[in-house]
């Protein structure tokens, strides 16, 4: 246990913490997919979030057209003030292709259409479905920072689980990566994005007010996108980061769809969007060869890290790790955000109501 503060405001859990914040007037936007149906993790949530007693629940969906019925049906089970958005209905897709917004759909897209359906809320929650140690105390842990000045909360925690260390794309890239780039550049966008202690956290809050002028990563940059929101919109004097303790998630391949390979890709798009929006404009090979060198460090001290607490540790593979994610250090393609709702050219209502339709045919 520490309680030391960090280059933005660190509120820490000395011991069950549990602060005062007002979730009848928090909506929280939980992002799932239907391989989260009937997950022990997903109804965790949904269960432990009934006790929370927020102002709205919207879960943003993406299932197939067979499949959406019996996921809203078993979503519809939870009593919670809950509103389902088909991400993926067709109806859905064609609006925004109509409002030039066509492009990737992935996690980030999923959150962006949630949080339009939120946006009378004084205080937004956004967190991940498969947290199998989700407890009550993290909404509320989430909003206490917004009600005393703050604009954006990122939380915290340890992924230590089945005797070993997890966070490994935040662990093996980003930390390092971020360390990289502040040895060759003291700018206070580096400063900032290597402020915070798990970076890659799904569990972020935000007041009403920022969510209307956000604008999103489509896809698994979500989250590195958003503190480069954070940044430009919060700044340090008004972040914040809360201790979530320990988090149990479902664990990626790296290779693979979908794996941690491919997600690096992602990752890494969005935090160089992010310095480069700020002026920063890295030299991508020599930041590569300074990434390695840097991770390789990291290795070795997580090793002894694993072996202070008897933790089992693979350093070879986490080398090899660090290999496969030094290709995705190269420049940002094109920016295909989505813009914030404050001028987005299409109704969240409209949205709402065309995926309320396409699930009642699909019923």
């Amino acid at each position: 246990m520490e309680y030391v503060q960090e280059r933005i405001t660190t509120l820490h859990d000395f011991g069950d913490a549990a602060p005062p914040a007002p979730t009848g007037r928090t909506a929280v936007v939980v992002p799932m997919t239907e391989r989260e149906h009937t997950s022990l993790a997903a109804e965790r949530v949904l269960r432990t979030l009934s006790s929370v007693d927020p102002a709205a629940v919207v879960v943003p969906l993406r299932a197939a057209p067979d499949r959406v019925d019996e996921v809203v049906a078993w979503l519809e089970e939870f009593d919670l003030p809950l509103t389902v958005l088909w991400c993926t209905a067709p109806p859905v897709a064609a609006a925004l292709r109509e409002a030039g917004l066509a492009g990737a759909a992935g996690k980030g897209r999923d959150v962006w259409l949630g949080l339009g359906q939120v946006l009378e809320a004084d205080y937004v929650v956004v967190h991940d479905a498969d947290a199998r140690s989700y407890a009550a105390s993290h909404v509320p842990r989430l909003v206490f920072p917004l009600t005393r000045g703050k604009r954006f909360v990122k939380g915290y925690y340890a992924r230590v689980e089945n005797g070993r260390l997890y966070g490994r794309l935040c662990r093996l890239f980003y930390e390092p990566v971020v360390r990289a780039l502040a040895d060759r550049h003291a700018a206070a966008v580096v400063d900032y994005l290597g402020a915070f202690r798990y970076a890659l956290a799904g569990e972020f809050a935000m007041t009403g007010e920022m969510a209307r002028r956000v604008r999103a990563q489509r896809d698994w940059g979500l989250e590195v996108g958003t503190l480069g929101e954070a940044f430009r919109l919060a700044g340090v004097a008004d972040s914040a980061q809360v201790d979530l303790g320990v988090h149990e998630h479902d664990h990626r391949a790296v290779g693979g769809p979908d794996g941690l390979g491919d997600m690096c890709d992602q990752v890494a798009a969005a935090l160089f969007r992010a310095v480069t929006d700020a002026g920063l404009e890295p030299d991508y090979e020599a930041l590569r060869a300074d990434y390695r060198e840097v991770a390789g460090a990291f290795v070795a001290d997580y090793a002894t890290d694993a072996a202070f607490n008897d933790l089992t540790h693979d350093a070879a593979a986490e080398r090899e790790q660090v290999r496969t994610y030094a290709a995705s250090i190269r420049p940002p393609p094109a920016d295909t955000r989505l813009p914030a709702w404050a001028d987005a050219p299409v109704a969240p209502d409209r949205l709402l109501d065309l995926s309320r339709e396409a699930v009642a045919d699909a019923t």
